[in-house]
């Protein structure tokens, strides 16, 4: 079965990010994926030191990723990027981890920029091997884009759900892809 896990890089109580993911991962599961949340906020996570060993969640945390076919990243926007909190837990992340997984990206923005954010996001998921998809999901002025933790606008809440298809589909063929092809290395 194909394995999608969101790393949720708020630490807000009531976080928009978070409640965006998990509609992403409902509809990664209607796809047919087994879908997991890493809910950073929730983690002990030390600050990354790399002259230290695996420290607090960290190990399980990564191993959750590594063992993915499909990783969504979500983070709310923070001075024009990501979050603190994604960005240490992506430190402890290495090419090993995200090498051949699908990645779907998600930033949150109180105002209407979030561009450069999923810029950020996707350059570093390349630098360690990640397959980021072209799609991704940007949500402006999130503080108006929920009630009841259901979105409001029927456009956003259409892309959220493409999101979680996309990376479900997309891990299951790279999953597939990968079989035949370790046959070949003969």
């Amino acid at each position: 079965m194909t394995t999608v896990v969101a790393v949720c890089g708020s630490r807000r109580d009531g976080s928009h990010t978070k409640t965006a993911l998990e509609h992403v991962l409902a509809a990664a599961e209607r796809a047919g994926a087994d879908t997991d949340l890493v809910d950073l906020g929730a983690a002990d996570l030390p600050l990354y030191h790399p002259d230290e060993d695996a420290q607090g969640d960290s190990a399980a945390l990564v191993r959750r990723v590594r063992e993915a076919d499909g990783v969504i990243l979500g983070s709310p926007v923070y001075h024009g990027s990501y979050s603190s909190t994604l960005k240490n837990f992506h430190d402890y992340c290495s090419g090993d981890d995200y090498e051949s997984t699908v990645v779907g990206l998600l930033a949150v923005a109180g105002g209407a920029s979030y561009g450069a954010t999923l810029e950020h996001m996707r350059s570093t998921v390349r630098n360690v091997h990640g397959w980021v998809l072209p799609q991704q999901l940007g949500i402006p002025r999130v503080s108006s884009q929920f009630e009841a933790g259901e979105f409001v606008d029927d456009d956003l809440r259409e892309r959220a759900e493409t999101l979680g298809r996309l990376v479900a589909k997309h891990a299951a063929a790279m999953g597939e892809r990968q079989t035949p092809m370790a046959a070949c290395d003969d």
